[in-house]
């Protein structure tokens, strides 16, 4: 990742501060992207000049173009696209949640990363390489008690992969994603509060901490993860897990 110039999502905590740590150690240049500008500064202050904060609402596409293009000024290319911004909330059975609530989940977890995708593919279209990233999770694919809105704005992100695949990946663009897990992040907390359906019964020690899905990130960016292109990846698998040299 030498000289690479990665853009992150959500960067302020949890995986994506964990992957701004993971990559720039790994000799890339990291944009850190998040509505927290303070936890950004104070996050690409602690990495130094490869690091650069931008603070921005990925809900809102005038920011995010905005954003993207400071980082092409400021780097000259975009190389990774980290989709990683999420919220669980909010936390209710369909015929009870709030409609507004519904709304913001669906512009962070699902417009949000179309907005990241539009914003770069021009850049890596025009580069004939890049590679964008999504933050899945096992929600796209199962539904969950109390979990209506983010189950199918994961599972619209997780189309936007497949989509995105099809379309670009003909132009040398890598699309892919990666399902984690049960991560220790702020995330479990609000669950574990919640009450609401299995996961919020975990023991908190079954969590993964928030660098191994950085980890596999990172070795997403390589070629051992071309067979997943346009799919997701689990974090679960055993083998990826040995693959990225986590066990």
């Amino acid at each position: 990742m030498k000289d690479r110039v990665v853009v992150i999502t959500g960067a302020s905590r949890g995986i994506g501060a964990a992957c701004a740590r993971v990559f720039a150690e790994a000799g890339a240049k990291v944009a850190l992207i998040a509505r927290s500008g303070k936890a950004i500064a104070a996050l690409a202050e602690e990495i130094g000049p490869a690091a650069l904060s931008l603070p921005c609402d990925i809900a809102e596409w005038s920011e995010v173009e905005t954003a993207v293009d400071k980082v092409v000024d400021w780097a000259g290319r975009i190389d990774v696209l980290i989709n990683n911004a999420g919220v669980v909330e909010p936390i209710a059975r369909l015929a009870e949640v709030d409609p507004a609530a519904v709304a913001q989940s669906y512009r962070i977890n699902l417009l949000g990363v179309f907005h990241g995708m539009r914003a770069v593919l021009p850049v890596m279209r025009r580069q004939g390489q890049g590679t964008i990233l999504t933050v899945s999770s096992g929600a796209a694919h199962n539904p969950l008690e109390g979990w209506g809105a983010y189950c199918s704005g994961k599972a619209g992100a997780a189309m936007l992969t497949r989509a995105a695949h099809l379309e670009e990946g003909p132009a040398g663009v890598r699309v892919l994603g990666l399902s984690p897990g049960t991560v220790a992040t702020e995330m479990q907390v609000v669950i574990k509060a919640s009450g609401i359906n299995p996961v919020s019964q975990l023991d908190p020690s079954v969590h993964i901490p928030a660098d191994w899905p950085a980890r596999a990130l990172l070795w997403m960016c390589g070629p051992d993860a071309d067979p997943w292109l346009g799919k997701e990846i689990s974090l679960r698998d055993e083998g990826i897990r040995r693959a990225v040299g986590l066990i």
